[in-house]
């Protein structure tokens, strides 16, 4: 499109290719009545395809992710005068458990491995729920049979799969372990270093070679500011959500109240 070199001004150099893709897809929606389902996004990309979307105007949009309060989601990209509600949006979600009795110690990236392994790309899984007894996971009803049959171990234990509808998914929203620090200021590097233990100056080198997002979005600036409600996620690190800043001591520093996602 002409148009976007202009749109690009708003995107990460990392996040064009998206763009083109997303712009595509809404183009044909709006020109040639296409219909587009895509497969799941993370809240970064599903923000970028509301944006494009309310540009044109011309679309309209339905987002599942198996929950009310799902992050990855699918999205329905259709011509603007389309009836969505009814049309099915290919989310599947599928129950783990372990094929013996005993408790499970497994943890999201376990599980999350698991199907990675089995050659499913990331596209195609949307969130992963861990239970005490095993876990419930969405993925694109595409590859649902694929998973059910060959998920069979996750880290060293042997599991058992069963298809289930969406109306049976436990949802478990993830837990935080808040902590409170004290930051001269409100800096990426800053926090970041006293949320993961790190030097200031080891984590610097993490965001600067893209390694950071902030809200999902790439940020490379050590410098760039966070305020409340902020969740940075540094990879082979984890995440954290900036939950409140509390105040600023005698001393000038900031008190900030940081939730770790465990």
């Amino acid at each position: 499109m002409n148009s976007n070199k202009k749109v690009y001004d708003h995107f990460h150099p990392d996040e064009r290719a998206f763009v083109d893709r997303v712009e595509e897809w809404i183009e044909r929606a709006a020109e040639r009545h296409e219909w587009k389902r895509t497969d799941f996004m993370d809240p970064r990309q599903l923000e970028i395809v509301r944006s494009l979307a309310n540009r044109s105007g011309n679309v309209a949009l339905r987002f599942e992710g198996g929950s009310p309060d799902s992050e990855r989601q699918r999205v329905l990209i259709a011509p603007d005068y389309a009836y969505l509600e009814d049309e099915p949006m290919g989310v599947q979600a599928i129950a783990v458990t372990a094929d013996s009795q005993g408790h499970l110690d497994l943890d999201h990236g376990d599980y999350l491995g698991a199907l990675l392994g089995l050659g499913v790309k990331r596209d195609l899984i949307g969130d992963v729920h861990v239970l005490e007894d095993g876990c419930h996971c969405l993925v694109t009803e595409e590859i649902a049979d694929y998973v059910n049959i060959h998920l069979r171990q996750v880290h060293r234990v042997h599991v058992l799969t069963e298809l289930i509808p969406l109306s049976s998914l436990r949802v478990i929203k993830p837990k935080l372990e808040e902590m409170s620090i004290s930051v001269a200021s409100l800096r990426l590097d800053g926090i970041s270093s006293d949320a993961f233990r790190i030097s200031r100056t080891k984590i610097v080198d993490p965001i600067r070679a893209g390694r950071c997002r902030v809200n999902w979005k790439v940020e490379e600036n050590p410098s760039a500011v966070l305020k409340a409600g902020d969740i940075v996620s540094m990879k082979g690190l984890g995440r954290f959500k900036v939950m409140d800043v509390e105040g600023v001591t005698k001393k000038g520093r900031f008190r900030v109240s940081i939730g770790k996602y465990i």
